[in-house]
């Protein structure tokens, strides 16, 4: 009879044992899986660097974008947005001059052509060579906003500034800085 009792108990125990040693590798696995999820969520991520861009493209009205950069990312949430590194653009304004502009960084819009451009910003238009941070182009409001360290240099004169914000349409150009109390700074070249 003490037999019976002890191989049963020890059926019992052996039951029990399996149970959960299955449950354990089972959790095991569940655990596992979502490492193996965002390994592959990142090869998804990493996958839309693309070196060597070259985006040209042609408005309604004959407006032609050339942006080529080093290295670009398409946004994940948005891939209308490109973002740029080591930016070289040359804008050909239907009825108007070129606009050459070389930065850093850039943040292009596929849908309008609008292009945010950052650090060590460059533009050459008109005659006229303007250096800053931050440059933020828009064909469809028709300007051109350069600021932070802006020096704007021309034939005749070079101003020191917060912001230019030039209408790509009438040329009209206002300089000023953020704070009315200081100056903009013009040195004459003669």
């Amino acid at each position: 009879m003490k037999r019976k009792k002890i191989l049963l108990i020890s059926l019992v125990l052996i039951f029990f044992i399996v149970i959960i040693f299955l449950n354990y590798k089972k959790i095991d696995n569940e655990v596992k899986a979502p490492i193996n999820d965002n390994i592959k969520d990142e090869i998804i991520y990493n996958s839309n660097v693309i070196n060597n861009v070259n985006y040209t493209t042609k408005d309604a009205n004959g407006n032609e974008y050339i942006i080529t950069a080093l290295k670009g990312q398409i946004d994940i949430d948005n891939p209308n947005i490109l973002y740029l590194t080591d930016v070289e653009a040359i804008i050909k304004l239907a009825n108007s001059d070129n606009i050459n502009i070389k930065s850093n960084y850039g943040k292009y819009n596929t849908n309008n052509f609008d292009t945010i451009f950052s650090k060590n910003v460059w533009i050459n238009y008109l005659e006229n060579i303007i250096e800053g941070e931050y440059l933020d182009f828009s064909i469809s409001r028709n300007s051109m906003i350069i600021s932070r360290n802006v020096v704007y240099t021309n034939l005749n004169n070079i101003l020191e500034a917060d912001v230019v914000n030039i209408n790509l349409k009438t040329k009209d150009t206002k300089i000023f800085m953020y704070n009315k109390n200081e100056k903009v700074n013009i040195k004459s070249i003669n």
